[in-house]
């Protein structure tokens, strides 16, 4: 795995106790219960589901003539379809988390295209700069958004920046058209200059090809087929697309967001030769956070994402057994007097967010004075 040349370093010794204690403590569960860590036949399952609730209704629009609204309900439903693959497909699979066999893992993990996004441009932006670098200003991509809205403290304010609580959940709509417009071009030209990979780093021919023919094939696929095909003008067939992404893009936006950027959790810098002041472990404890984990349709649709604490620690364990890894997780940082952030529900998460997002709307300057 490469990281950049700025490079952050963790302090080992400050938490080498409770990462020693929580691993073993994780390891005998497993071994007790003679359980996998990665996936099993449920995650197949669902998996199955969330396909079908991306697909069929694109199927079912080309082979049958659908009215105007229609057409717009099985959109939006293709955009639940997509977040949900996102989330329980795409996410585990890149994390190696699905199976305990390797190509599926990859079958799984390539499922990002159906989203628009591109595999090794995901793989560095997640999991190698926002699991290495959680919350670390000019190191985690996910807290850069531009100059449109601040996710830091230490990131420069704007004027507009006083209004980003109101119009932050528009341009969160945004972020899956963005991989298909934009993103991954921006991306592919960064990640490679900077030769960030996770695992292996890709040729500049075969990223690039690899983004080209998959944009082009997207096309296709999504607009150029069904404005062939379906007996609609083609404004609405690119409304109904738009809406596909806003839809998936907004679900997939409010899950990610309600994990880092929050009242409760911390965005500290390291020192000026790159050293962090705890080990990796604790880092994850202070810039992450759970929300609604007693809710069981949020866990099985969010694909256990509303246990980012459990995630951010053990990526590499599929979410179907963050329900029961997170009691060992609280319990031992409540042993070690370390924090355990969590919101009861998702309402109150929301809730969380915009306020902390209108904080950091405010200019530095008066809230110094």
């Amino acid at each position: 795995m490469s990281v950049s040349s700025n490079k952050i370093t963790f302090n080992r010794q400050n938490g080498k106790e409770f990462t020693k204690v929580l691993q073993k403590r994780i390891n005998t569960y497993f071994k007790t219960y003679k359980i996998s860590k990665k996936g099993n036949w449920k995650l197949n399952i669902k998996a199955i589901l969330m396909l079908i609730l991306l697909l069929a209704p694109y199927i079912l629009s080309l082979l049958i003539h659908i009215g105007g609204w229609g057409h717009i309900g099985l959109c939006i439903l293709m955009g639940i379809g997509m977040a949900g693959v996102g989330m329980n497909v795409m996410h585990e699979g890149n994390h190696e988390a699905f199976s305990n066999k390797s190509w599926l893992n990859k079958l799984s993990g390539a499922s990002m295209y159906l989203l628009a996004g591109n595999v090794y441009n995901w793989q560095v932006q997640h999991n190698v700069l926002h699991h290495s670098y959680t919350n670390i200003y000019g190191h985690d991509d996910d807290l850069d958004a531009g100059r449109i809205i601040r996710f830091s403290k230490h990131a420069p304010w704007k004027k507009i920046h006083r209004y980003q609580h109101l119009y932050g959940v528009l341009l969160y709509s945004l972020l899956t058209i963005n991989w298909v417009i934009t993103v991954d071009f921006k991306q592919s030209a960064k990640y490679l200059k900077q030769k960030l990979a996770y695992k292996k780093l890709p040729s500049p021919i075969e990223q690039w090809s690899t983004v080209i023919i998959s944009k082009i094939l997207y096309v296709l696929i999504w607009i150029a087929l069904p404005v062939y095909f379906i007996e609609l003008p083609w404004q609405q067939i690119i409304i109904g697309f738009v809406l596909m992404h806003l839809t998936a893009g907004f679900i997939l936006s409010m899950i990610f967001q309600l994990a880092h950027v929050m009242e409760d959790t911390k965005m500290p810098l390291p020192e000026d030769d790159g050293q962090m002041k705890t080990s990796w472990q604790m880092h994850q404890l202070f810039t992450t956070c759970n929300f609604g984990t007693k809710n069981r349709f949020l866990h099985w649709f969010s694909g256990g994402l509303n246990f980012q604490i459990e995630h951010h620690l053990f990526p590499n364990i599929s979410h179907i057994h963050y329900p029961k890894i997170a009691e060992i997780v609280k319990q031992t940082a409540e042993e070690f007097k370390l924090p355990y952030y969590e919101y009861p529900s998702m309402t109150s998460a929301l809730i969380s967010h915009f306020n902390h997002l209108k904080q950091l709307g405010i200019n530095p300057l008066k809230v110094a004075n």
